[in-house]
């Protein structure tokens, strides 16, 4: 399966969200890079970690970011060039990566009965420093490592920012409403899963139709 890596600042980028300017984020990406570790052949995701929650510019994309709400700035940092998992959150995801990345990304709209086609996926590239929103409707996971000149970049650093206590303890609701209960993953977290996935194994919704786009194929 074939897949084009398009521009952020593109118009295709659009309908899944969008760049935010006026933010410094030297401080923040400084931070992230001393403080945090980057595994060799994982993904690690800490939802909140304090010392970036102290900086100032925490304090600025709570209040205009989101609007006076509450919020929690983690990272997702390690190698990765797989697709695997679809998520979605109640509230926009702002990333800000310390290296050019990717981001594999569909419409929440093109899910039906739980279900996705892997060929519904655009694959976007973020440039370091880029503070990048990523709305409500937009299914995503973990980065990928960027891919120029037919090489793999040497994995990533991002800060993520979520609406407060996101991705912790998975919520048992009382009662089932709808099958969208059934991708309840975490605090905040829907989740669809491709068959072939650690996340499926553990009980997530294989929701995941077709290939599971490995970037790793655009290198020849």
């Amino acid at each position: 399966m074939s897949i084009q890596i398009n521009d952020v600042n593109s118009k295709n980028f659009l309908r899944y969200g969008k760049v935010l300017t006026g933010y410094d984020v030297t401080e923040l990406l400084s931070v992230l890079n001393k403080i945090t570790d980057k595994p060799a052949d994982s993904v690690i995701y800490i939802p909140g970690e304090k010392e970036l929650e102290k900086l100032p510019i925490a304090k600025e994309l709570s209040e205009n970011a989101y609007g006076g709400m509450p919020i929690q700035v983690g990272y997702c940092n390690g190698n990765n060039t797989k697709l695997n998992c679809l998520e979605h959150h109640r509230g926009s995801e702002v990333n800000i990566p310390a290296n050019d990345i990717i981001f594999l990304l569909a419409p929440l709209q093109e899910v039906e009965n739980n279900q996705i086609s892997s060929d519904k996926v655009e694959a976007f590239r973020v440039p370091a420093g880029t503070v990048c929103q990523l709305y409500e409707t937009t299914l995503h996971y973990a980065p990928c490592n960027d891919i120029k000149e037919g090489k793999l970049s040497d994995g990533f650093r991002v800060a993520c920012v979520l609406p407060k206590d996101t991705n912790i303890e998975t919520p048992k609701p009382s009662t089932i409403k709808n099958n969208e209960d059934a991708q309840l993953w975490a605090k905040n977290k829907w989740l669809l899963a491709h068959p072939d996935t650690e996340e499926a194994k553990q009980g997530a919704v294989k929701g995941i139709l077709g290939p599971n786009i490995d970037l790793k194929n655009l290198i020849k």
